[in-house]
C-alpha cells in the first residue's frame, strides 16, 4: 500500500500565487488573498470544498528540513550533541538558553515564522508558527462555509466537516505546545480590524482544542478506504484526517494539559492534574481498543524495525509501514534528506561535509539490558541488571544496535575506498580513535554515532547519493500505549491503573511495547511496581528509547518540569580503552572488552524558569495590550 497523500481533486482552485508570505500572527491578520476569493466558489460542490481542504495537509510543518533543505535538527533536549562551534544551529541555541532567535535562526528552527504552502517542495514547509496561524484561518473560513455546501452527500459533508475540526485542533495544540497560552481562534476573523484575543491558559485552550478533536473523531471514518469518497483513490488515504487520529490526538492534547508544567501555569500545582489524566486514559483506552478490534494500525516487526523511519534503495517508498498513524509533510521526501542532512550523522572520516551532530552518551544510557532492567551508573557494574562496564555493549536493549553506532563496527564496505584502513573502514571510537581525532571540529565528541535514519553500511564512500528516504512519524502506535500509560497511571497513581472499558492496564502497555514482534525486551521489573514513582521513571525511560531521537523529547522534559534539572541538563561523553584484539571487536562489537571506561560532561545547560516556554515575536505582543509575553522574556 503506497504510504502517501494523493489529491482526491483538481488543484485548489485560489491563485496561491498572489498570496503574500504570513510571518507572524500580525501579519495572519492582515487583509488575506483568501478573502479575495468569490464568496461562494470553493464551497458550491464536494469537489471544489476538499481542493479547499487539501491545502491543509500541504501546510503540514516538516521538521526534519528546513528551508535550507538541510541541516536541520529536531531533538532539543539531552539527546543530541551537535558541533560546537557551529553557531547557526537552532540546537546550539537552545544549549545556550538564547531562546528569542528561535524566529530568524539558520538551521534548524522549524517552528519560526514562515509562509504558506504555495509549492509542493520543502523549501517553504518547517516553518510552523506561519503555517499554523494560516491553517487555522483556513480551517475557520471553511467551518463558517459549511452550510454553503449544497451539492453533497451526508458523508461527504461529514468528511469535509471533520477534517476542518481536526486540522482546526491539530494546529492550536501544536502551536500550544511551544508556546503556551495563546488565544485559540475559532472564528474567521475579520481582516480589517486588529482583534482583542484574550490568551487562555493551558488548560482553557485545551478544552477547546478537545471540542474540536471530539467533533471530528464524530465525523471522520476509521479508513477513508471504506468509504464511498476514499474508494476513488483507494490504497492512497492513509494520512487523511482519520477517527483514530482525531482520538489519539484527543488524548495527547488532554494528558499534556494533565502534564506538571500546563498544571503549573493553569492551576498553580506542579504535580499532575489526575482528572485530566483520567479523561486522557479513557480516550487513548478507548482509541487502542478501536486500532485492536479493526487493526487499522499495527506495531512492526523487529525485523522492519527500520522501516519505521527510513527506507534504503527502495525507490524512494515512504516509511512508516502500518504503525505510522500521523506524518510530517512529505514534500520532497526522496530526496530532501539524502544529499544534506544524512552527512551531519556520517563520521568525518567518511564525508567531512555536513555539521556534525551525535548522540549523547548519557541519552545511550537510557538504552537498558535485554532483561529489561536500567543502567543505573553506567560506569559500576550491576549484578541486578547484569550490566558489566567492562564489555558495556554486551546483552543491551536491541533497539540500541539498530539506533546507535558503537566502536569496532562496521561503516564501510569496500576497504580500498578508504585506503585499505581498518580505522576508517571500522568505527574506532575509542579514547584516541581515528574517529575521535582525525578532525577536531567535526569528530564524534560522544563516542557514539546516530544510525536509526542512516543505514549503517550507507556510510559508505559517497553512500549518500544512494536512495535515503527518510521521513518521521509525529505520531506512531508506540507512542499511543505509552501516552496511555502514562495517562492511566498517573491518573489512577497506581501502574495498574486502568481506562474503564480497555483491558491494559498502564504496565501492560509498555510491556506491550516492549513485546513488540521480534524485539523481545523484558518486562517492567517487579520493583517498579512497588509504586507510582518507581514506575514512572520506567514509562519515562521507555519513552526515551522507544521514541528516540524522533523530536518528542524536548516537549517530554518541558511538560514534565526537568528540563532545568540535573542530570537532564548534561550533554556527555564516553572515553574508554579497546581491551581486545581489533579483529575479534570488528568481529564481534557488541561484546568488545574494554577498559577504563567513563563518561564525562561536554557541556551543561544553564536554563530557568522561563526556558519552559517560547517567547512571542515582539511585534505581536505590542499588537494590542492583552496580548502578553511569556514569563522572563
Amino acid at each position: 500500500m503506497k504510504r502517501q497523500i494523493t489529491s482526491i481533486l483538481l488543484p485548489v482552485i485560489i491563485g496561491l500565487s498572489i498570496i503574500v508570505m504570513l510571518g507572524s500572527c500580525k501579519r495572519y491578520l492582515d487583509k488575506s488573498p483568501l478573502t479575495n476569493i468569490e464568496s461562494t466558489a470553493p464551497f458550491k460542490d464536494f469537489r471544489n470544498f476538499q481542493g479547499w481542504t487539501e491545502e491543509l495537509y500541504s501546510a503540514l510543518p516538516l521538521p526534519s528540513s528546513n528551508q535550507n533543505a538541510g541541516h536541520n535538527n529536531w531533538n532539543w533536549g539531552e539527546d543530541e550533541y551537535w558541533e560546537p562551534t557551529e553557531t547557526r544551529v537552532w540546537a546550539n541555541s537552545i544549549d545556550q538558553g538564547n531562546y528569542p532567535v528561535w524566529n530568524s535562526i539558520l538551521y534548524g528552527s522549524w517552528i519560526k515564522p514562515g509562509g504558506v504552502p504555495s509549492s509542493q517542495n520543502n523549501w517553504d514547509k518547517g516553518n510552523l508558527w506561519g503555517l499554523a496561524w494560516y491553517s487555522i484561518r483556513k480551517a475557520n473560513i471553511g467551518i463558517a462555509n459549511l452550510d454553503q455546501l449544497k451539492d453533497a452527500t451526508d458523508e461527504q459533508k461529514k468528511l469535509l466537516a471533520g477534517q476542518l475540526y481536526f486540522f482546526r485542533a491539530w494546529y492550536h495544540f501544536m502551536l500550544m505546545q511551544y508556546w503556551g497560552h495563546i488565544p485559540y481562534i475559532d472564528v474567521a476573523l475579520p481582516t480589517d480590524q486588529t482583534p482583542k484575543l484574550p490568551q487562555l491558559s493551558y488548560q482553557a485552550a485545551a478544552d477547546k482544542a478537545a471540542a474540536d478533536f471530539q467533533k471530528a473523531a464524530d465525523l471522520l471514518p476509521v479508513d477513508w478506504d471504506e468509504t464511498a469518497v476514499g474508494a476513488q483513490t483507494r490504497g492512497n488515504n492513509n494520512f487523511r484526517a482519520n477517527k483514530i487520529m482525531a482520538m489519539a490526538y484527543l488524548g495527547k492534547n488532554l494528558l499534556y494539559a494533565g502534564s506538571p508544567l500546563m498544571n503549573r501555569e493553569a492551576a498553580g500545582s506542579s504535580t499532575y492534574n489526575a482528572d485530566y489524566c483520567k479523561k486522557a486514559a479513557d480516550v487513548l483506552g478507548q482509541t487502542l481498543k478501536l486500532i485492536e478490534e479493526t487493526g487499522r494500525y499495527k506495531l512492526a516487526d523487529f525485523s522492519q524495525y527500520a522501516q519505521i523511519f527510513n527506507t534504503f534503495n527502495q525507490n524512494g517508498k515512504i516509511p512508516g509501514l502500518q504503525e505510522a498513524i500521523f506524518m510530517e509533510n512529505l514534500a520532497g521526501a526522496g530526496g530532501r534528506f539524502r544529499w544534506n542532512q544524512v552527512n551531519d550523522y556520517r563520521p568525518p572520516t567518511i564525508n567531512n561535509s555536513g555539521i556534525k551532530a551525535y548522540p549523547t552518551a548519557n541519552y545511550v544510557d537510557y538504552y537498558g539490558m535485554a532483561n529489561g532492567m536500567p543502567i543505573t551508573d553506567p560506569e559500576r557494574a550491576d549484578d541486578a541488571s547484569g550490566y558489566d562496564p567492562q564489555y558495556p555493549w554486551r546483552n543491551r536493549d536491541p533497539r540500541l544496535y539498530h539506533d546507535i553506532m558503537i566502536d569496532g563496527e562496521k561503516t564501510v564496505n569496500n576497504a580500498a575506498n578508504v585506503g585499505n584502513n581498518q580505522f576508517r573502514q571500522y568505527a574506532s571510537l575509542y579514547t584516541g580513535g581515528l574517529y575521535r581525532t582525525d578532525n577536531p571540529n567535526k569528530a564524534v565528541f560522544t563516542g557514539y554515532m546516530l544510525s536509526k535514519y542512516v543505514s549503517k553500511l550507507m556510510n559508505d564512500w559517497d553512500g549518500y547519493k544512494e536512495n535515503n528516504t527518510m521521513v518521521l512519524s509525529l505520531m506512531r502506535l508506540s507512542d499511543v500505549y505509552l501516552l496511555y500509560a502514562e495517562a492511566a497511571s498517573e491518573g489512577y497513581n497506581s501502574p495498574t491503573g486502568k481506562a474503564p472499558g480497555y483491558s491494559k492496564t498502564a504496565v501492560d502497555a509498555v510491556n506491550f511495547v516492549r513485546d513488540r514482534p521480534g524485539l523481545g525486551v523484558g518486562h517492567v521489573a517487579a520493583k517498579f511496581l512497588a509504586s507510582q514513582e518507581g514506575f514512572r521513571s520506567e514509562y519515562r525511560r521507555e519513552r526515551a528509547v522507544e521514541l528516540a531521537f524522533e523530536g518528542h523529547r524536548f516537549v517530554d522534559l518541558r511538560r514534565w518540569l526537568l528540563l532545568t534539572q540535573q542530570p537532564y541538563t548534561l550533554k556527555k561523553a564516553i572515553e574508554f580503552d579497546r581491551d581486545t584484539p581489533n579483529n575479534d571487536i570488528y568481529a564481534n562489537p557488541r561484546n568488545a572488552k574494554v577498559k577504563n571506561f567513563r563518561e564525562r560532561v561536554l557541556y551543561q545547560r544553564q536554563l530557568g524558569e522561563r526556558h519552559y516556554w517560547m517567547p512571542f515575536i515582539t511585534s505581536d505582543v505590542n499588537m494590542y495590550a492583552d496580548f502578553k509575553q511569556n514569563p522572563g522574556w
